[in-house]
């Protein structure tokens, strides 16, 4: 899909379901993930305008639109949550500060990627999919997953040293 062909009933048509799946396993509440749901679509349509297509795939940039939609709903509806009663050590911050920079030189890294190596490196190691699964799940043959499964590595490798 390019940008100019998009409008939000397509946009909703072919994202409405992933993005539920998504917020129906991380709330574990229908009307939560109903909600949530709604409000990611809200945000899609009004920030359209602002999307560039140079930086993330349009499925990339909805995924982070609904982590983000999710993390709001978090600290708005069980703010007290995700917090424990023991406070971190100095090591634990640090390796947190150290984790949160690596993962977001990685999220660069891979949007450096084209498209079809992103989904590839998601659905391996985010998903958990073996090749042969997304071999079948994209269409693409076996040989060339692996091909640009093995050429993602080494772009992201470059990108990260």
């Amino acid at each position: 899909m390019s940008l100019g062909a998009l409008n939000p009933d397509e946009i909703y048509r072919t994202y409405h379901e992933k993005v539920y799946g998504y917020l129906i396993g991380k709330t574990g509440n229908i009307e939560d993930a109903e909600d949530l749901c709604g409000d990611v679509f809200e945000q899609v349509f009004r920030s359209l305008p602002r999307y560039d297509e140079k930086k993330s795939s349009l499925s990339t940039w909805i995924y982070r639109i609904t982590q983000y939609t999710f993390i709001d709903y978090l600290r708005t509806k069980h703010p007290g949550e995700a917090l424990t009663e023991e406070l971190p050590s100095e090591i634990d911050v640090e390796e947190n500060i150290i984790n949160k920079d690596m993962l977001e030189r990685l999220a660069a890294a891979l949007n450096t990627l084209d498209r079809e190596q992103q989904d590839i490196i998601v659905l391996r190691y985010d998903k958990g999919y073996s090749l042969t699964d997304i071999s079948r799940l994209t269409g693409i043959s076996y040989g060339m997953v692996k091909v640009k499964h093995n050429a993602a590595l080494k772009a992201l490798k470059l990108k990260l040293e």
